[in-house]
């Protein structure tokens, strides 16, 4: 199969618009010289993709699965240029970092904020994932440098402090549990919760503690982030698991704080890297920043 990516543009442009003619307007050819392309194509992959009609096209289905992945090559090479435009433009270092959902929703957008403003020769690749998915990348070497919640066994790595923190629970102020103080999680697992999304590295963390409970969780509503969380809490759809710092930074809101008898509760964030000894140049200048917050 031979196809160039020209030809691509050519067939999602003639696609959007239902239309050889005007799509080969927009990719600035002549519909002639269009048409013969489109038919070089089929001919080469070996199936029809468009189906002709007076009044325009439609696609086959072999010309839908090709619109697909033409869609899908078009934007990983637009992103590729996306990520190669700053180094162009004078980038001099890149920092791959991943962060459980608490550090970043809680610390990493101002400590960031000030490590890039010191040094905006730098970019950061910034991914949300789970504790043991982040001990994991770093000893493959798949990333710079992670921020976990302590884990039990960080194997060979180097776990530095970065910043202290505890869940609690909110709930709306006229709710049963708002004047009790402190809870064990068991207590409250009947009450129906606002979470994080499904896939972010807190939602995971919940769920494996409530499936060693052999209980389930009543999730009414899932959001994008701790003030979401929040605000859905202070408007009375349920209650919440949250780290306290997230709430500090919204006092305005009528919630409850109820304190967590639970071992877990304590988070203790760390960065993690490999070897400090062997840090790049930007990567270790960003983990003594880091490590100087606590």
């Amino acid at each position: 199969m031979q196809y160039t990516l020209s030809d691509l543009r050519l067939f999602l442009a003639i696609a959007e618009t239902h239309n050889l003619t005007k799509g080969a307007e927009k990719v600035f050819l002549a519909p002639s010289t269009a048409s013969h392309k489109i038919k070089t194509l089929e001919s080469n992959i070996g199936t029809v993709l468009l189906n002709r009609h007076a009044r325009g096209i439609s696609l086959t289905t072999a010309g839908e699965i090709f619109l697909r992945h033409a869609r899908h090559t078009l934007a990983n090479l637009e992103q590729m240029h996306a990520d190669l435009m700053p180094f162009a433009k004078g980038l001099q270092g890149h920092i791959r970092l991943w962060a459980n959902t608490h550090a970043i929703h809680s610390y990493l957008p101002a400590d960031l904020a000030v490590f890039l403003g010191a040094h905006p020769s730098v970019s950061i690749a910034l991914e949300e994932h789970t504790s043991a998915d982040i001990l994991d990348a770093v000893q493959k070497g798949d990333i710079d440098a992670g921020i976990v919640a302590e884990p039990n066994e960080p194997g060979n790595l180097t776990l530095l402090d970065y910043r202290n923190d505890r869940l609690v629970l909110i709930t709306p102020l006229l709710h049963p549990l708002a004047n009790c103080g402190r809870t064990t999680f068991t207590n409250v697992l009947h009450y129906p919760f606002v979470m994080l999304h499904n896939g972010s590295a807190i939602h995971t963390f919940t769920m494996n503690i409530v499936s060693a409970l052999g209980q389930h969780l009543n999730v009414r509503v899932q959001v994008k982030s701790f003030e979401a969380v929040c605000r859905m809490v202070s408007a009375g759809v349920g209650i919440g698991l949250v780290p306290f710092d997230a709430i500090s930074q919204q006092p305005h809101l009528p919630i409850a704080i109820i304190e967590l008898d639970e071992s877990w509760a304590k988070r203790a964030l760390k960065v993690c890297v490999r070897s400090p000894t062997q840090l790049g140049g930007f990567t270790g200048l960003l983990v003594n920043q880091l490590t100087r917050q606590i």
